[in-house]
């Protein structure tokens, strides 16, 4: 399968069968996350793995009810995993503060499609979820207060597709190429009207 054909397989799956993953299955999905590049070489991410299914449960139930509950769905996922952000580096942060855009975030976005798309390759389904009850959730996993969760990420063997086709925006409404202008003799770009 080349890289088109994965990007294209990878889809937010709400469904899954009650089927145990292998560890090592998880392990190449985290190895993939791991690898990712992020801003300065920082990192700043950890992955909590939920697996045990009692854990995962409560884990589902704390995160997933009252008005978080359009994602209860997660639950029949046989695995959590919750990604918390780590501090960046000084560099990265200084780079943040500067361009007023948090890397870290970016960081953390590339991990977690690493690990999707490898899950993808694995033959899993995962769903990005960025709604849930982050208090209960450091409850739950005896985290800090302090501690920062921006997405947890369902996995799982997904239910045969429903066939639904989510549909994105066609190429030429999300890209363009830059044409090169030519160069005026003072040394700005030509718009090309009005000269001879």
């Amino acid at each position: 399968m080349n890289f088109l054909e994965l990007a294209r397989k990878r889809k937010s799956v709400r469904k899954y069968l009650p089927k145990a993953v292998p560890r090592e299955v998880l392990l190449r999905c985290l190895e993939a996350a791991r690898i990712s590049p992020s801003a300065c070489n920082s990192q700043p991410w950890r992955f909590i793995v939920v697996d045990d299914i009692g854990q995962k449960n409560r884990l589902s139930e704390a995160a997933f009810s009252g008005i978080y509950s359009m994602n209860a769905f997660a639950g029949t996922a046989p695995v959590l995993i919750v990604v918390v952000s780590e501090r960046s580096s000084f560099a990265a942060a200084l780079g943040s503060c500067f361009r007023g855009t948090r890397y870290s975030l970016i960081d953390i976005g590339i991990a977690g499609e690493h690990f999707v798309l490898q899950a993808a390759e694995e033959g899993l389904g995962t769903c990005w979820l960025g709604w849930f009850d982050e208090k209960k959730v450091k409850r739950v996993l005896g985290l800090p207060g302090s501690t920062k969760i921006d997405i947890i990420l369902s996995a799982g063997y997904p239910v045969e597709s429903d066939g639904v086709e989510h549909k994105r925006k066609p190429l030429e409404q999300v890209a363009q190429f830059l044409i090169e202008a030519p160069v005026t003799k003072d040394g700005g770009a030509s718009s090309g009207e009005g000269e001879s």
